[in-house]
């Protein structure tokens, strides 16, 4: 069975880089080798959630700006699944969860620089799916229930987003890590390993330094949507955790 898994994206330099976290990147996707991927990525809001639906090559998006040259000329080719995405609105439409396709969009880097990393062939077709992030965690944890079974379809759902994302608070060059990342991931993962999302719902109110570690929750969201779509049986699991300046975190979780 294909598990669910909630990654982190951090900074785009990942497609390029060699670190500890790409070569886990790596490692993971040689473990993991599923028939197709649906990813909710951060990097697209929609209010009514939007499913890819295309057949074709997507267009990489290169949605930053300020980086070297040769992260510009990365290319992920992947092919996107109308069969998929049909099968998705289907599920969502039975659950009465209003949904849209989209049939030009290409894929952003919240997907493609983590694809490029477990799955640089680019020949394992993607759908990609938006987020909206004004909805609650209990109601982005029941977007991803809907697609609990895919993975017996050997199908992975990914939530790409961070758990701790502000950019504005960032310590370029730090080597340390600030301890209040530290007391919000572990806050975050002893609810996710209770199952806990009452509790995760108010993380607004409950979670240490949340205010600071979440300024907006589109990088936030993805992390809902995962667990709900993953096997409640099984136990979440930390498979991934580091940080950079100082602050962002790159934890992830499997489901």
């Amino acid at each position: 069975m294909t598990p669910a898994l909630f990654l982190a994206h951090g900074s785009p330099m990942l497609a390029i880089e060699q670190t500890d976290y790409t070569a886990f990147l790596e490692r993971l996707g040689k473990s993991i080798r599923p028939k197709a991927i649906v990813i909710f990525t951060a990097h697209w809001e929609t209010q009514v959630l939007t499913i890819s639906s295309m057949d074709d090559v997507y267009e990489t998006i290169y949605d930053f700006g300020g980086f070297p040259p040769e992260l510009y000329e990365v290319k992920y080719p992947a092919h996107g699944s109308i069969e998929l995405a049909n099968k998705l609105k289907e599920l969502y439409e039975q659950k009465g969860i209003d949904v849209q396709t989209d049939q030009v969009r290409g894929l952003d880097h919240g997907s493609w620089t983590l694809l490029h990393r477990m799955y640089p062939e680019a020949d394992i077709p993607v759908v990609q799916i938006s987020v909206n992030p004004y909805l609650s965690p209990k109601a982005q944890y029941a977007i991803g229930e809907v697609l609990r079974g895919l993975g017996e379809q050997d199908i992975l759902v990914i939530g790409s987003g961070v758990t701790v994302h502000n950019l504005r608070i960032v310590q370029w060059g730090a080597t340390t890590t600030e301890p209040w990342a530290i007391d919000f991931d572990d806050w975050i993962i002893d609810k996710v390993q209770l199952g806990d999302i009452e509790a995760l719902d108010r993380y607004e109110s409950e979670g240490p330094y949340a205010r600071q570690a979440v300024p907006r929750a589109e990088h936030f969201v993805p992390l809902f949507i995962a667990m709900g779509s993953g096997n409640p049986a099984n136990k979440a699991r930390v498979i991934h955790r580091s940080y950079e300046m100082g602050n962002l975190s790159y934890l992830c979780f499997q489901f």
